[in-house]
């Protein structure tokens, strides 16, 4: 995609801060965050939204899901039990798929959203 901007920054033609790089995806700091921690996730491969993944797309779909608490957890926002296994801490996961739900980059994308409340937009 020529007007991609998540695809022109997974071929390193616009910089950005990335926090996770493997054959199939990439991760960086969202340059406009709503939460002290807010990274997005992407696939490398070109795929519009969440609604145009089919039986091809399983495994980056499954690496993507299993990615996200591993950076929370580097991010300090991992969710953590206390001794009467009371939980604690954590984050939030996002995709927005088309107009209605709020995407606004149509190339797959999931928001990874941390740290100490409130976040903006979220009370």
């Amino acid at each position: 995609m020529d007007n991609c901007i998540f695809c022109k920054i997974a071929a390193k033609q616009i910089p950005a801060s990335i926090v996770y790089e493997d054959e199939d995806l990439l991760a960086f700091k969202d340059i406009n965050p709503a939460a002290p921690v807010h990274l997005l996730l992407i696939p490398k491969r070109h795929v519009a939204s969440l609604s145009d993944c089919d039986d091809s797309h399983t495994d980056m779909l499954g690496k993507l899901l299993r990615l996200a608490p591993k950076l929370a957890a580097e991010f300090g926002c991992a969710v953590t039990y206390d001794a009467d296994g009371t939980p604690a801490g954590g984050f939030k996961t996002m995709l927005n798929s088309g107009p209605n739900g709020g995407q606004e980059v149509y190339h797959l994308h999931m928001h990874v959203y941390g740290g100490p409340r409130p976040w903006r937009g979220q009370h």
